[in-house]
Order: structure tokens, then C-alpha cells, then sequence
């Protein structure tokens, strides 16, 4: 069976990709510089506002912004562009990503900010570096050192924190607010079906009934058919984090991955 394309809405998005077999993907520093290459060159092409990236041995970071339905052609064109780069480069053959891109709708003002200082500082939590500025290979040196190449111009970073950016990439990423935002579904797993999320539609679904708990098992339904809890959650009027108790209560399974 064909796997079912992405819904895709216009936004910003958290991109993970990592090698298969979570092999190294970048083993020198051409190989870092060719895939920030093509994120410049194919973000222009596509429309797409490059946020803030971090690119790890064996997998990357991406906040990006999409102003259409360009993600899946975008993020297509990167990894197969690098793929056949790193395979040339390497003699070696076969897959290199350990199948498609994950990502993520970000739908919570909060946690776009937390994001973004957890990208930035990965490399610290993986002990790389003791200073972010000292990492090569995300965008955080780009900002700290007053350097911004022209696709991270438009980025949040840049145009929010003109002259403070230091103090801000080097605030406290609070962990457990990370995975609290998570949970509540303020990260949304962007599923693969072949409808776009119809609000009015919901409506209809969602509105003929007065009954909590009939409202509540149509909430799971319309879940599990492609709904992200965003779209529900602004339909119903509730907070998302309700809509996201509804559905791990009413799943009987007590838990939603949203990772």
C-alpha cells in the first residue's frame, strides 16, 4: 500500500531527520557546508523561512517556516540532493535517512521559543561544546557573531531579538516545560493522510451533539481520522491541553506519543 502524503498547512514546522541505522551523515566539515548550502539555496526556492538549524553527526534539527503547501517537496529535495552528494562522495549505495523526515505542526508561542533554544543548544547537551558560539554547524554562531547570511535573515531570532540575541540563545531551556508543551500537545506530529484538516466539516461532526460524553468519543474519531487537536480544540473552543486528556482518556490506551 502507497504511503498517504502529508497534510500540510502553512506555518512553522520542527524537522528531525537522522541517518538509517542512526549512522553518521556528516563525517567532515564539506559535508556540513553542502547541506547548509542547499538549505539556503532551497529555501529561497521554495518560499520557505529558514528559522534556526542544527546539524548533529548523525541526524538534524530544522524550525522552518512554510508559506504553502511546500514541505514535502522542499524537505524532499534536501535529503535527496544530499543523499546522492554523501553516496557519490562515499562510493556507497542504498538509503541514507532512516526513512522520512519527521515533523512537527508548532501551533504554541511558548514552546516556538523554547524550541528554538533547544535546538540551539544541543550541542551542549550532547557535550560537544561548552559555549554554543563554539559549535560550527548551527545557526547560533551565525547570530551571536553579528554574521546573519541572507536565509536567516527573516528568521525569529533575527527579527526579535535584534540586540539581545546573546542573552537569549544562552537562556535556560526548562526541560520539564519542554516536555509538558509536549504532551499537551503544543508539538503536533503533522500525520500522513490525504485530506487537509476541514474546520467546517468538524463543525458539523462535532457541534450536533450536547451530550459530554458522545462529544468526547467524536473527538477520539475525528483524532484518529487526521484531525490534528489544534483544529479541534479551536472548533470546540476548549484549551488543546483538554483536547489532549479527552483523547488519552477516551483511547483506553492512557497515552498519546507525541515525540
Amino acid at each position: 500500500m502507497p504511503r498517504r502524503p502529508r497534510i500540510e498547512i502553512p506555518g512553522y514546522y520542527h524537522i528531525i531527520n537522522r541517518g538509517v541505522e542512526q549512522r553518521v551523515i556528516f563525517k567532515e566539515k564539506e559535508d556540513y557546508d553542502f547541506f547548509i548550502e542547499q538549505l539556503s539555496i532551497l529555501s529561497k526556492s521554495f518560499n520557505i523561512t529558514i528559522h534556526n538549524y542544527c546539524l548533529m553527526n548523525n541526524h538534524y534539527h530544522l524550525l522552518i517556516e512554510t508559506r504553502d503547501e511546500s514541505l514535502s517537496k522542499f524537505m524532499r529535495q534536501v535529503n535527496g540532493v544530499y543523499a546522492i552528494y554523501f553516496n557519490k562522495k562515499y562510493k556507497r549505495s542504498g538509503h541514507l535517512w532512516q526513512g522520512r523526515f519527521k515533523s512537527w505542526y508548532v501551533t504554541d508561542e511558548s514552546y516556538l521559543y523554547t524550541l528554538i533554544l533547544y535546538i540551539e543548544q544541543n550541542p551542549l547537551k550532547a557535550k560537544i561544546v561548552k559555549d554554543i558560539v563554539d559549535y560550527p554547524y548551527s545557526s547560533c554562531h551565525y547570530f551571536l557573531e553579528d554574521n546573519i547570511p541572507t536565509f536567516l535573515k527573516d528568521s525569529w531570532i533575527a527579527t526579535n531579538y535584534k540586540d539581545d540575541i546573546k542573552a537569549f540563545l544562552n537562556s535556560i531551556v526548562d526541560t520539564s516545560q519542554l516536555q509538558e508543551l509536549k504532551t499537551a500537545s503544543s508539538l503536533i506530529e503533522a500525520p500522513n493522510l490525504d485530506k487537509k484538516p476541514n474546520e467546517e466539516s468538524l463543525s458539523k461532526i462535532l457541534l450536533n451533539t450536547k451530550d459530554i460524553k458522545e462529544r468526547n468519543k467524536l473527538i477520539v474519531e475525528c483524532y484518529e481520522q487526521g484531525y490534528s487537536q489544534h483544529v479541534i480544540a479551536k472548533v470546540l473552543e476548549l484549551n488543546q491541553a483538554t483536547v489532549n486528556r479527552i483523547i488519552k482518556r477516551n483511547r483506553g490506551n492512557g497515552s498519546i506519543s507525541i515525540t
